[in-house]
């Protein structure tokens, strides 16, 4: 995952989402990346948006918003290319108004071996959390899988199967828990959190969900409506400022408690200073914790060049299935795939 300010070459940037991010992941999306790549005038009105407006999960969501047919080739009538030349006014605000929310809930099949090995309960604390679905991976069932297909492992909620199952190849010594984590508090920060219940935020995250990925789509309906009714506790604000106070909200609701800082994916979109810093930000935030006698750790799962000095802890390579790094209070442990399908523990 290449970080926001690589998008002053936009050409370049889907040239390399094209190749690197979509192929094989989608037919569709590395069809219209790569066009893209090679067409001035789409360029043209690309460069026009902010740089951290121009990434292509965020304009090909707001072009299928506005109409764009998938799967369909980057030139088709009703395509990529048609709808941003005939539609760009409607398609530019769109982009300008939303952001690449896209609240994943596979993710928390990386996360759940590290969240399971921590003393309980926990209030957990996501960075990034758009609708919040992260924060419920006591709610989800888990398969664990081998290369070959099939069951290692199973987790469901306590109280029986959930109808979100979320499937991960496994390989390396994952420590696969036995249950699923007590979480005794959900809360976090974003700069825009989503209310499932409110207008059409189910429908945007959907629209971010990638054409051909239809599993991915119904379990997120699923996940919605789960969850659409349960309260978290997630803060409007700035990801570092607000921070300390996303911590406090979460000590004074369950004293005792292990407070859990955590986000997937969402540190890319911190200028090259913002991610320089972030993990001096969160470990000072969680000696804070610690020194008032509470006891705090960070899990980090984010794209390979996004935080390289934790990715340099790394004792294995990452693969090119498996190119987000899971980590451990600033330390890897594994490599990740982007949506949570695969896991390759060092």
């Amino acid at each position: 995952m290449r970080t926001m300010d690589e998008l002053g070459d936009v050409a370049g940037f889907y040239a390399h989402f094209a190749e690197h991010e979509a192929k094989g992941e989608s037919a569709t999306f590395a069809q219209w990346a790569a066009g893209v790549a090679q067409d001035p005038e789409v360029l043209a009105l690309l460069g026009q948006l902010p740089t951290a407006k121009r990434q292509p999960n965020l304009v090909f969501a707001a072009a299928r918003w506005h109409g764009a047919v998938t799967p369909s080739r980057y030139d088709d009538v009703g395509g990529l290319r048609d709808v941003l030349l005939t539609r760009w006014p409607r398609v530019r605000e769109t982009i300008l108004a939303r952001a690449t929310q896209t609240n994943e809930v596979g993710r928390s099949a990386s996360l759940l071996p590290l969240l399971c090995g921590l003393p309980g309960p926990l209030a957990l604390v996501e960075v990034g959390a758009s609708a919040g679905l992260c924060l419920h991976p006591d709610r989800w069932s888990y398969r664990y899988l081998d290369d070959g297909g099939a069951e290692v492992a199973r987790i469901d909620p306590v109280g029986g199967p959930s109808p979100v199952v979320l499937d991960c190849t496994i390989t390396g010594p994952v420590p696969i828990p036995p249950s699923p984590p007590v979480v005794v508090h959900r809360g976090g920060v974003d700069l825009n959190p989503l209310d499932l219940a409110a207008d059409d935020n189910a429908a945007w995250l959907e629209t971010l969900v990638w054409p051909e990925h239809e599993d991915r789509r119904q379990r997120l309906s699923a996940a919605c409506e789960q969850v659409a009714d349960v309260a978290v506790d997630v803060l409007a604000g700035d990801l570092r400022t607000s921070l300390d106070e996303a911590i406090g909200r979460a000590r004074t609701a369950a004293p005792g408690a292990t407070v859990v800082v955590f986000h997937t994916a969402v540190i890319a979109y911190l200028d090259e200073g913002g991610r320089r810093d972030w993990p001096q930000v969160v470990t000072a935030a969680l000696e804070r914790v610690r020194a008032d006698g509470g006891a705090a750790h960070w899990i980090s799962n984010e794209g390979s060049d996004v935080l390289p000095g934790v990715s340099a802890t790394a004792r294995c390579a990452e693969s090119e299935r498996a190119t987000f790094c899971l980590a451990l209070d600033g330390q890897a442990v594994a490599w990740a795939h982007g949506h949570g399908r695969r896991l390759e523990w060092c």
